[in-house]
């Protein structure tokens, strides 16, 4: 249970919910083990005057009587504290799973892109799902299970103790042959748990990847193809589910085993001890009674252990997510203050997942309020510049410095809360068009919000939704163009009036003409704001501060619009070619 040991805090944070859950247990099962007790002085006492030693009808019936009522009380305070403990240790339950999901949440917030680049979304979404879950029940009726069990085993072998050392001895002698099975099948049960929630992940993955592709996948055929891969994935968690519960089957038989060899040992050992006048009818019937009360609490110990070994699995399993240090570490928690000057120094970038260098020994510099734009083939660097100022990565070598000052050294929610980024794949979550924009600026105003979208041209074909800003785009709502989402992606960047604004090809999916306009709107919003523009069009970067040619993460050209036109190379090449096809 080493894994476990990381949710120690929580025992700690809820301790008192769980102290009293304790307590409330304790008093449940002391109620309830009463019964037996006053059975067996209700059967001596019957016995009694079947054989004469009490002679008055009266009061044995009275007494009867009495204790029939003493059993009616005993069960109903004994429900009634089972009611208070389901209340107390299944709620803590609930809580810890939700400050546990809130946990993984925060740690999947914090870590870094290149975390996301090497795991799959449906293994992140299964982790923070299904293995949660598995922990709750660790929480929950493991812990709630294992405290009725204890309580009950503790008090009713005591007080077997206490009324007959030589019967009890007997009706424990099944437990040695317990303790060994639990302890074998819980190591086989672990290991084929881990292998069911890998198995579980790898499902959900498959299923994510299918219906995030399903798109490409009608338009190429490949359904069949698709349904064959996940139904051998499919087949092979079913057999890993098979190999669990064959294992985890063998537990409940063999408790009920057990208990029947202690049932069959107080029958015939207290017996022989009844008919040797040792003790009497009315222990016989209390041992029954407390060996039969221990059947289901013996029998929920292979239950328990399983719950406890699947928890312990999908821990493993979360502890590698929480144990992960974010590569991408902010460095000071003093404030910093964005102006907006960019300058890279013989910068050089290596993915480490792919081992690609994406550029190499760059420099440049942007002063504030000025706009930059990249121009490059695909592959040539161009997102990975933008991807060290947003400081998703950091540098292999040379440094990158925000306001004459290492990026390392700036705040880092400071940096991205002063970046406005509008990516050439435009996201935008399953909302209404109001709150993406507003995703920018939570505070916004409706009039801020409708100045964003016209000033990224997309007002007008907001309005002419039947519910205008309020309506639903993404999975539940509109399916949008690619332009429209581009757009809405730009509104959300330019509300957010941050000082530094970057458009990474965002503008690849409108055509000529709307782009003309949105750009004329753009200088007006980016005025002594730092702007860097990424795109493959002379008509968009035209009439930036400083232009930068990038072939294979090197800096072939860089200077102003009228400079690179003048001077044969890729810059040259390119305008000629655009407005050739422009001409045509």
């Amino acid at each position: 249970m080493k894994e476990l040991q990381y949710l120690n805090k929580y025992f700690s944070k809820y301790k008192y919910r769980l102290l009293l859950g304790i307590i409330i247990t304790i008093a449940s099962k002391f109620l309830a083990l009463q019964v037996p007790q006053i059975i067996r002085e209700s059967i001596n006492v019957a016995g009694d005057y079947k054989n004469g030693l009490v002679t008055n009808l009266a009061d044995v019936k009275s007494e009867l009587l009495m204790n029939i009522l003493l059993i009616i009380g005993a069960a109903l305070l004994s429900g009634f504290f089972t009611f208070l403990m389901r209340q107390t240790i299944i709620v803590m339950s609930r809580l810890i799973e939700f400050d546990l999901k809130n946990e993984i949440y925060q740690q999947y917030q914090n870590l870094s892109l290149n975390f996301y680049k090497k795991n799959r979304t449906g293994d992140l979404m299964n982790r923070i799902s299904e293995d949660v879950t598995k922990v709750r029940m660790y929480f929950g009726p493991a812990i709630m299970y294992t405290i009725n069990m204890l309580v009950l085993f503790v008090v009713a072998i005591i007080k077997m103790y206490q009324i007959d050392t030589v019967l009890t001895n007997y009706t424990l002698l099944p437990l040695p042959i317990l303790s060994i099975s639990i302890y074998i099948l819980s190591r086989v049960i672990n290991k084929r748990s881990t292998l069911i929630q890998q198995y579980l992940s790898k499902l959900t993955a498959n299923a994510q990847e299918t219906f995030s592709g399903i798109s490409i996948i009608k338009s190429y055929g490949i359904e069949q193809s698709a349904m064959r891969s996940f139904k051998n994935l499919a087949n092979t968690a079913k057999e890993k589910n098979i190999n669990f519960y064959k294992a985890q089957a063998l537990f409940f038989p063999l408790m009920i085993l057990l208990i029947g060899l202690s049932n069959i040992m107080v029958i015939y050992v207290g017996g022989l001890r009844y008919m040797a006048g040792t003790i009497s009818l009315g222990v016989i019937a209390e041992f029954i009674m407390y060996v039969n009360m221990l059947t289901w609490p013996v029998a929920v110990v292979g239950w328990v252990t399983s719950i406890v070994q699947q928890a312990e699995a999908s821990q493993k399993r979360i502890n590698e997510f929480l144990n992960q240090k974010p590569e991408i570490q902010n460095k000071t928690q003093l404030h910093s203050n964005i102006n907006g000057n960019i300058e890279f120094k013989n910068v050089s970038f290596t993915y480490d997942d792919t081992d690609i260098t994406a550029l190499k020994n760059v420099s440049f510099k942007i002063e504030a309020g000025k706009t930059l734009a990249i121009l490059g083939n695909t592959g040539s660097g161009k997102t990975s510049i933008i991807n060290l100022i947003a400081r998703l990565y950091d540098v292999t070598s040379g440094e990158v410095l925000i306001d004459d000052l290492n990026i390392e050294e700036v705040n880092l929610n400071d940096l991205r809360q002063n970046i406005g980024f509008v990516p050439q794949e435009a996201f935008l979550f399953s909302d209404t068009i109001k709150n993406n924009i507003k995703f920018g600026k939570e505070n916004a105003t409706d009039n801020e919000i409708e100045q964003a979208a016209k000033d990224a041209y997309i007002h007008k074909n907001i309005i002419a939704f039947n519910e205008g800003y309020n309506t639903y785009v993404g999975e539940r709502g509109v399916t949008l163009s690619g332009g429209q989402k581009q757009r809405i992606s730009i509104a959300r960047a330019i509300i957010k009036n941050p000082k530094i604004l970057i458009f990474d090809d965002c503008l690849s999916a409108v055509d000529t003409e709307t782009e003309e306009i949105i750009l004329n709107n753009l200088y007006k919003v980016s005025k002594h704001k730092t702007t860097i523009i990424i795109s493959h069009r002379i008509s968009s970067v035209k009439n930036a501060d400083k232009i930068i040619v990038l072939d294979n993460g090197k800096i072939i050209q860089q200077g102003s619009h009228n400079e690179l036109v003048n001077v044969k190379g890729y810059y040259k090449a390119l305008f000629e070619q655009q407005l050739l096809e422009k001409e045509i």
